[in-house]
Order: C-alpha cells, then structure tokens, then sequence
C-alpha cells in the first residue's frame, strides 16, 4: 500500500492526545527522579553546580557536549572563525572586486583551505601527530595508484586498525608529545577521520579513467579543518568537485537560510542547557539502584530520551560544522534523521556521513537493489564489519552490531514473506487506511527493537537488559501493550507527516509539466 493513504482527522487528533499525555506523564517522573534524588553519591561526580539562581544543577556526564559547548567553546571557536576569515577573504571575488589577488584566491580556495587546516592542526597537535598522518596519507595514496578496490579496502582498513586495536594505537599516540584535556579526542578523532578520507580518496581514484588524482589533492581533502577532527565524512567526489567550483554565486536566500539553520542550531544548544538543568537523563541510567526502582514507564521515558539526546547532540555538533562549510559553499552531509522519525533499521544513523561512506562504498555497492536475501545479508555484514572497526572492537559493540545487522536483514525478511501470498493477497483486499494500521502496528514493535539495540551504545549493557526484561517480560501485558499503543500513536503521526511531505513534493513535480503546457 502507498505511503499517501490518509487516516481521519479526528483519529490523528487522538493520536496527538495519547502521544502528548504519555510523554508528559514520564517526563514528570524523570523530573522528580532527578530532583529527589541528586544527593546520592553517583550523582555528585556527574551532577555539578549549574544555575545558582534557580537552584538547579546540571547534568555534566557527556564529555563531549561540555567539550564543545562549555569548556572548549572558546577553543573551537576561536579555530572555526579563523577558517571562516579566510574563506572569507577567498570569496571576495566579484565584478566590483577585480583584482588579481582575489582572482588566484578564488580559483585556489581547496589550497587555501589546507594551508590553514594544516597550520591549525600543526599547531594544535605537533609534528609528530602531523608526520603520523601524512606518513598514512602517503601510503594510502601509494596504494590508490594500484587501481584495484580490494588492495585499496584491505590497506585502508589495515591502516584504521592500526589506530582502533591495542598494541599499534598506543605505540602510535606514544608519539605525540605534550599533554592537554583534548589530546586523546583530537588524536583519535583526527586520525580516523583522516584514514576514512584516504580510503574513500583511494576508492575514488580507482573510478576515475583518465589519469590519477595528485597527492595534493588529496591533501586538501584530507586537512579541510572543519571536518578535520570532528567529521562528518564528505566523499571525496563531492568534496573535489565543490572545492574546485569557481563559481561562487550564491542561491536566492541560500544565506537566509544559512542564518536561520544557525540560530535553530543555537536554540538547540539553550534548549539541552535548559534539560540538563531538570534532566538527568545521562547520570541516572549509571545509577543501576536507582534505576531499578524507576517505573516502566520512568524506564522506557528515560532509554527514548537518552537517544533522542543523542541526536540532538549529533545533529547539533554536525550542524555547526556545517552552517561553516555551506559559507566556504560546499553542501556537505546533512544532520541525521531524528531518532522520533525512525521505525525501520534502513534508516537508522546517528552519522549520515558515516553512513553515506558506508552505503556507497559497501551496503550499495555489495547490495545492488538489496532484493535479494543472501546479497543482503552478505552486505549488511561487511557494512558492520567495517563499523564495528570504525567505533573500535569491544564486547559491547559486538553486541550492538550483531542486533542491527540482525534487524536490517530482518526487516527484509519479514517484507519478503509478506510480499508472498496469501498475505499480499490478504492486503490487497484491504482498504489503504487498514493497511497503514496494521503496519503501524509491526513499526511500532520494530521502533522500540531499534531503541533497545542502540541504547546498547549509549549506556551499559545492564541498564539495556534491564529496560528490555522490564518492558517485555515482568511488565507484561500491561506495560508492554501501553508502551507499545503510544509507540504505535506515534508512529501512526510519523506516517501522517511523511504522507504531506510526500503530496507536497507530487504538486511541485507537476508544476513545471503545468507551466509548459501553458
């Protein structure tokens, strides 16, 4: 059945009701969770002095949201506005500003770029981390030459492992000198990163038929700071093509918008400041006594949120990086798909430029139209082989990756059985409406498997065991079947939206044809 078919709007008004209660509803116990209980010993190292005027503490426990946003906020702002000065000054081109200075700037701006990616990274990390990835720059662009995707795959791969498994990753950080609190996060984001460039480079050059990439240019794809440390991953056919555009023009209100995506950006960031204040969503799943005599409701409220969270900080990070390089006007990776919007694994990342990489140099690749089961799995293996590398091979990642791969290729199976007869048959005599129910109601069991498997990344493996024992074995029937109507309530306003979405992009297709025929 088509995603167009329409449920009455008193049934979507229900919908809304049920969803905005119940979230309500734990909210408030992850509220009085929170208040009641910030005394305890686990909370004082997580929970640290907030707002003094209101009373409140604040949930300190992601390293990386008070990296970026309270600690290191001058750092990283300091690093990206330089860059931003300089793509400045290279866009300066114009017919009011002839000149030749601008002209070479404007023709050379990938170079420009590096130069001050390198100079950052230089000063920032050293020479010793600097020599480290040229040396694996080097040699992966040695083996790009080779034009053969396998070698290109088994060096790439080799290389990301010497920077991911024990006892190469500490024998190389043992190189780099001086000490400081982003040390660690900058070596190894800047190193992995790094090699996923190379590789997608090197896969590149095994495309191109005429001739090969320069080692330069994979220079300035590699130390284009924004991306440099932190991604996303941009491919490199992308990056190439929109570094070396000389046409600088600018789209009709492409810079409003830009400003709108910024301060939507700083909203976000007030907006977590302001949970973190009445929510301690990260510090209470590390406190198993507690959590324990949480509801099930408190319970399921609480592993949703910390995924939510989640993507609000990814979406949040990527976002500023990526309001910098749509003004060096590049179009790179957008922010991942919100976790809300989620009820089938094919469209689960919390990395869209992970994931593009992934898609495009393997699922896709090995998959083809991912129709058949044997190519599928096959592919979904390899996909979270290279993963469960990318993250870094541990007992919980392990875990993690068999049950996402468990879950795409079940999607799969299940559509292909009821593709067969007698069920398609069954549907088929259905109205859309119905349809739409029934598989609203498969989503919604299939969005909490993808809330359970993923919370795995996020906290400990006890508190997911416990969540999923809670939710489908003591607190069956009555918790699991509400947990899973306001899921289903849920996904049923997801549907409805992705339905608008869909007949609005159908009137804007047919407007050109009208206009022609006119």
């Amino acid at each position: 059945m088509g995603i167009k078919a329409a449920l009455p709007k008193v049934e979507l008004y229900l919908y809304t009701a049920v969803l905005g209660v119940a979230l309500t509803w734990a909210g408030s116990w992850i509220v009085e969770a929170s208040s009641e209980n910030v005394s305890r010993k686990v909370f004082k190292s997580h929970v640290k002095p907030g707002w003094h005027y209101f009373g409140r503490k604040m949930d300190v426990s992601d390293f990386e949201w008070v990296m970026w946003f309270t600690t290191f906020r001058n750092h990283i702002l300091f690093a990206l506005s330089g860059h931003v000065i300089f793509a400045k000054i290279c866009s300066m081109a114009s017919p009011k500003h002839i000149f030749w200075y601008c002209l070479i700037l404007c023709k050379h701006r990938g170079l420009i770029y590096m130069m001050y990616g390198s100079l950052a990274v230089l000063l920032t990390m050293g020479w010793a981390f600097m020599s480290m990835v040229l040396a694996h720059c080097f040699i992966l662009y040695s083996v790009a030459l080779i034009k053969r995707k396998w070698i290109c795959f088994v060096a790439g791969l080799t290389s990301l492992a010497t920077f991911k498994m024990e006892p190469l990753v500490s024998w190389q950080a043992g190189f780099v000198t001086g000490s400081f609190d982003l040390q660690d996060i900058l070596f190894y984001g800047g190193c992995g990163f790094s090699i996923m460039r190379c590789m997608s480079f090197a896969l590149e050059n095994c495309e191109k038929k005429d001739g090969n990439y320069t080692f330069l240019d994979l220079l300035k794809y590699n130390f284009y700071l924004p991306f440099f440390f932190f991604g996303p991953i941009m491919t490199f056919d992308r990056f190439h093509v929109q570094a070396n555009n000389p046409n600088l023009t600018r789209k009709d209100r492409e810079m409003w918008n830009i400003t709108v995506h910024a301060l939507v950006h700083l909203g976000a960031i007030l907006v977590v400041d302001v949970f973190f204040h009445f929510l301690y969503i990260l510090t209470i799943p590390s406190d198993m006594k507690l959590v324990k005599q949480l509801s099930d409701w408190s319970l399921a409220g609480l592993a949703y949120s910390n995924l939510v969270y989640d993507w609000v900080k990814a979406a949040v990070m990527f976002g500023v990086i990526n309001t910098v390089s749509r003004l060096d006007h590049l179009d790179p990776p957008q922010p991942p798909k919100c976790i809300t919007m989620l009820y089938v694994f094919a469209e689960t990342h919390f990395d869209r430029g992970i994931n593009d990489w992934l898609c495009k140099y393997v699922y896709d690749y090995i998959g083809q139209n991912h129709d058949g089961i044997f190519r599928e799995l096959v592919a979904t293996i390899c996909t979270f082989a290279i993963t469960t590398l990318w993250l870094g091979p541990c007992e919980i990642v392990y875990i993690w990756s068999f049950f996402n791969c468990f879950g795409l290729n079940f999607e799969l199976w299940v559509a292909k059985l009821f593709s067969l007869p007698p069920f398609s048959t069954i549907e088929g005599a259905m109205s859309e409406a119905t349809s739409r129910r029934i598989r609203g109601l498969f989503n919604a069991v299939n969005f909490w498997q993808i809330i359970l498997y993923n919370v795995l990344s996020l906290n400990s493996l006890e508190f997911a065991k416990l969540v999923a024992k809670r939710l489908i074995v003591t607190g069956f029937p009555l918790s699991t079947l509400s947990v899973l109507l306001v899921t289903y309530c849920g996904v049923q306003l997801i549907k409805e939206r992705e339905r608008k979405l869909a007949l609005l992009e159908d009137t804007v297709a047919e407007e050109p044809g009208k206009e022609k025929k006119e």
